[in-house]
């Protein structure tokens, strides 16, 4: 396997969580560049990229580890998928949990690694068993398909709605309102189960893309047909768009198209840059998250969940409150809070040279 090839994925996978740790620890939610923040419900922002082109990440991943896994053989592909799915939904339900004072009848069940783990199970193993042929073919039957549920599964008079959308009805169905998230105002989330089937796409069409990519990704007329799908994919999600609108909390397949199409021309500009034209500025930082993306999002939840939980000096609030008010209240609110953000990542990224400087890649 080639080293650089993976260099190219570990700047694509690192630009992923540096842009998640930032879009999810402004110091004052109040005071957040639009940019910063997902869509409120239609629409679309940079920062509803940032989720989707991980999953994408994910299945590029999963193009270069899958055949040498079947290499030993069935059993051992089924163990490992199986033992990575259980292993991740368990981390984020635990982290939800966490610091494991709540009860269990109100921690929330879905959440960010609950869908990567849910995806990636589904992914791996349509990979596994289907020829590249069926999976194409698969992952337009799925969007198709959730576009019908959500349309007719929905309440009849506003299916698309917050309240009348047919994610939220079945997770109510299932596991009730204690167990969802409670952001929005009223029990929804996001990461519902209905809404990640098409997300499993993210990762599917991401695994396509790195078989492409091992086969023609050092080339200038391979990189130029994947520049070109994703502009195809960029129109038909904004065609889409008309008849399902684009809209992340429901992960609609409109949106779906949309990222992959972003996703597409984004890793082909970092290909041409990092593996054909040498380009390496930049490169190396982001190379540091994506090497270890897993341990730096945990640490960045639980560290910020930390403090928000401990107390700081005096009468400051939480130790979170105490260090934005000390060291960035100075600045305009809105560029106060991104400075934080900023901080925050920068934090995180020295826990990611300090395990890359000592070799340390946490693998599950």
């Amino acid at each position: 396997m080639n080293k650089e090839r993976f260099l190219s994925l570990d700047v694509f996978r690192g630009m992923t969580i540096c842009l998640m740790i930032i879009v999810n620890t402004p110091g004052d939610g109040l005071h957040t560049f639009a940019p910063f923040m997902h869509a409120s419900w239609h629409g679309f922002t940079p920062t509803d990229l940032v989720f989707p082109s991980f999953l994408f990440a994910v299945g590029n991943s999963l193009s270069f580890v899958l055949p040498t896994l079947e290499k030993a053989g069935r059993a051992k592909v089924l163990y490992t998928i199986t033992k990575r799915t259980l292993i991740l939904f368990t981390l984020g339900f635990l982290m939800y949990w966490f610091p494991f004072t709540g009860a269990l009848e109100d921690t929330r069940i879905f959440g960010v690694l609950q869908r990567i783990a849910l995806a990636y199970g589904c992914a791996a193993l349509i990979a596994h068993f289907m020829h590249e042929r069926v999976v194409k073919i698969l992952t337009a039957v799925i969007l198709l398909a959730y576009w019908y549920i959500a349309m007719h599964y929905g309440q009849p008079n506003d299916p698309l709605s917050l309240t009348g959308n047919a994610v939220l009805r079945l997770d109510l169905y299932l596991i009730g309102p204690n167990h969802l998230y409670q952001g929005e105002g009223i029990a929804f989330d996001p990461e519902g189960l209905l809404s990640t089937l098409p997300a499993i796409v993210n990762v599917l069409v991401g695994f396509i893309i790195g078989n492409f990519v091992r086969t023609s990704g050092k080339t200038y007329e391979g990189l130029t047909h994947l520049f070109m799908w994703g502009a195809g994919f960029v129109f038909l999600a904004f065609m889409w768009h008309y008849q399902f609108p684009i809209n992340k909390k429901l992960w609609t397949s409109s949106f779906v198209v949309l990222t992959i199409g972003i996703d597409m021309i984004i890793l082909s500009t970092i290909i041409y840059r990092v593996d054909l034209h040498r380009q390496h500025q930049f490169a190396r930082f982001f190379e540091i998250f994506g090497k270890n993306p897993l341990a730096i999002y945990l640490f960045s939840e639980i560290l910020l969940i930390s403090m928000n939980l401990l107390k700081g000096p005096g009468n400051s609030g939480s130790l979170f409150d105490w260090v934005y008010q000390a060291g960035f209240t100075n600045f305009n609110p809105y560029w106060g809070s991104l400075f934080f953000s900023i901080s925050y990542m920068l934090v995180c990224w020295l826990l990611g040279y300090i395990l890359d400087k000592f070799k340390i890649y946490i693998r599950i």
